[in-house]
């Protein structure tokens, strides 16, 4: 689906649906909507990346967590994580829910991501087979390697992956997590 077809919810800070508006022109006004973010680990302490690919319609080249996204209108948030991580990444992942935070960031282009995430973790030792369209690279990195480079090359990085590593979490989760998690 285009991005100028897909449908995202609005919802509010306590993530009550309260509409619907195209994918672009909700990232326009910056309307608070419904999104998901999928990390995935190897359990060994380490994260899967993606590099954007440099054409999405925002952060384009940028390194950010294994996938994100946004259910479409009567779609269930987990099952559209699932569904997105297989679009985007080539695989499937048992997820788990870590919780959700709500943030706002100008992300270049006039464009304002405004959304309430539900973050999601899970574990994948296998193959990978990204749609270059979507991802233009992917790599494991030791959760202490990704703070590190946070840190040291911000703009490198995604504005909602740099949230929520200032949020604290969920790489302690990582770091920590058995396989199979």
């Amino acid at each position: 689906m285009n991005d100028d077809a897909e449908q995202v919810i609005l919802v509010d800070e306590s993530d009550r649906p309260c509409g619907i508006a195209p994918k672009l022109a909700a990232h326009e006004r910056g309307d608070l909507h419904r999104a998901f973010s999928v990390l995935i680990h190897d359990g060994n302490g380490n994260l899967l990346l993606q590099k954007r690919h440099r054409d999405k319609y925002h952060s384009g080249g940028l390194w950010t967590n294994t996938c994100c996204g946004h259910p479409r209108p009567g779609e269930d948030t987990r099952a559209a994580a699932g569904r997105r991580l297989e679009e985007e990444m080539g695989f499937a992942s048992k997820l788990t829910p870590l919780g959700s935070l709500v943030y706002r960031a100008e992300v270049g282009n006039g464009l304002i991501e405004h959304e309430l995430v539900h973050l999601f973790i899970g574990y994948h030792s296998g193959e990978i087979d990204p749609d270059a369209q979507e991802a233009e690279d992917w790599c494991w990195l030791p959760v202490a390697e990704v703070r590190r480079k946070v840190r040291s090359e911000p703009d490198r990085f995604t504005a909602w992956f740099r949230r929520y590593l200032d949020e604290g979490w969920p790489l302690a989760d990582i770091e920590g997590a058995p396989q199979g998690a």
